[in-house]
């Protein structure tokens, strides 16, 4: 019988998820095919999806094809492309919650204010915009790309144009024939780039560092090949294995073996040397970091958008800003009607973290003080009956993070029947156990292109320097080190688990 209650003041549930993207409802789809019916999922927007729902820019599309970027559980034969665009991965998603009974679990419109640990009562309260809920476990499936960085530039909010995040577009302002500035030149700018320079008048591009580029093998899925992946899933299944180990060949040159680096290396200076002629302009898009140091993006629009005579690339960064003119790190001013910061997210310190408080009273960001770290990448000591999905060193720099999140997804399903068949009303992450995992983490990270490669990149951990946010290692190895339950990693405190779910 589910526990979850609702009265005029207070709900009870037994599982707390908190966010709706591709973690929140991984887990909950597997609960409801379980049979388990006993847990809410909170998202404090008005749907589901996550970055696919929030990052709704001009150009946005996955750089991981579709058939991996997905759920192993619910492939999906109607693609439209290998690399398909941001809308139908959010559909996918609201599919996904729709047609597994999702929808009475989730409460849309719903942040998480502040969550605290309950010693006395062995659970957690957590206060919401639409009121307090106590929950024996909680989940938290921030995302990694969950919330916009905007870089602390002299003069930003008083730009007289119009100025928004490339998280937060807004759609409302009228581009066509205007002076448009991006900042950045990571994953999302080299998408929004190419769109932009469609419309504007003037487009000026604020390029820090270069980053490293591969073509974007893309093509459209035909008719034929769509019938073929609904009538026989084993099809989907083996290309969905050819995707991953394709991936996975890639991480031994984030591993900085020679012949990886140079391989990869020739790859992406020889598309530069394919699509820019330019001697000055390439010059200028030559990163002078080993390549995989900050994240390989994919593309085959965005150095033809930079030889456009309309597109100006300013090869260093956003200085300051003084009333409509943009200045650059270089000393060039720029007039500008529209600044576009596509400028990344707060990865390596989320949010999220702040809005935790375990059984010392003590946030997880104050915890986190030198970078996060959690035992197995999902449990943290101090922090009874608190799993995270995409916390800390769960990111992947070569391959599909939902991968990731089904192994992560499978651990808590685990620590639930282990406390289930045990009667332990609580599980909490053992110190010693926490340390050993970090410590045999930094080891694995030695060497690696992230912390040897010369670059400063959202992976790492400015306070420590240590890479905090990615797994060092091949994917499938996070599979089989973190894809089920270790209770002997765990303290636990026998009590009797109310009707567990």
């Amino acid at each position: 019988m589910s526990t979850t209650q609702q009265g005029s003041a207070t709900t009870h549930t037994d599982l707390l998820i908190v966010g709706a993207g591709f973690g929140g409802l991984g887990l909950g789809i597997r609960l409801k095919r379980r049979g388990q019916h006993g847990f809410l999922i909170i998202e404090r927007a008005d749907d589901v999806g996550g970055t696919w729902r929030d990052n709704h820019y001009p150009g946005v599309a996955c750089d991981v094809p579709s058939h991996l970027y997905s759920f192993s559980f619910r492939p999906n034969p109607n693609w439209s492309q290998v690399f398909s665009p941001g809308g139908e991965i959010q559909q996918y998603l609201r599919d996904c919650a729709r047609e597994e009974g999702l929808l009475p679990h989730i409460r849309l419109g719903t942040t998480m204010l502040d969550a605290r640990w309950d010693e006395d009562e062995g659970q957690w309260r957590v206060d919401t915009s639409r009121g307090l809920i106590t929950c024996r476990v909680l989940i938290a499936c921030p995302g990694h790309l969950a919330d916009e960085h905007l870089p602390d530039i002299p003069g930003l909010a008083d730009f007289q144009g119009e100025i928004f995040h490339s998280a937060r577009w807004n759609h409302g302002v009228e581009l066509q024939g205007k002076r448009i500035g991006v900042v950045g030149s990571g994953a999302s700018a080299i998408q929004v780039v190419p769109e932009m320079a469609k419309l504007a008048s003037e487009l000026v591009v604020f390029q820090r560092s270069a980053p490293y580029i591969i073509p974007r093998a893309n093509r459209c899925y035909t008719e034929a090949e769509k019938r073929l992946f609904a009538r026989d899933p084993s099809v989907m299944e083996r290309l969905r294995s050819e995707l991953f180990w394709t991936g996975e060949y890639n991480f031994a040159q984030r591993r900085n073996l020679p012949r990886f680096v140079s391989e990869a290396k020739a790859l992406a200076l020889g598309h530069l040397g394919t699509q820019v002629s330019d001697a000055t302009l390439r010059q200028a898009l030559t990163p002078d970091y080993e390549i995989g140091c900050k994240r390989v993006l994919i593309s085959n629009d965005y150095f033809p958008a930079l030889t456009r005579e309309n597109v100006r690339l300013e090869a260093s960064a956003l200085a300051r800003v003084e009333g409509s003119v943009a200045i650059s790190a270089r000393g060039e001013r720029f007039e500008l009607d529209v600044l576009v910061c596509a400028t990344g997210f707060e990865a390596t310190r989320p949010p999220f973290a702040k809005l935790i408080h375990g059984r010392d009273g003590v946030n997880l960001d104050d915890h986190w003080s030198r970078g996060m770290q959690a035992y197995d990448s999902i449990a943290v000591h101090g922090y009874p009956n608190l799993f995270i999905i995409n916390g800390p060193n769960t990111g992947l720099g070569h391959n599909s993070v939902v991968y990731i999140i089904e192994a992560q997804v499978d651990y808590i399903l685990g620590a639930l029947d282990h406390a289930g068949q045990n009667g332990l009303a609580v599980l909490e992450a053992d110190a010693q156990a926490e340390a050993d995992y970090m410590d045999a983490l930094d080891t694995r990270a030695q060497g690696t292109v992230w912390l040897a490669g010369g670059c400063k990149s959202w992976y790492v951990d400015e306070r420590s320097r240590r890479l905090t946010l990615v797994w060092p290692d091949y994917a499938y190895a996070f599979r089989e080190a973190n894809g089920r339950f270790h209770p002997e990693g765990y303290r636990s405190r026998a009590e009797a688990l109310a009707d567990a779910v």
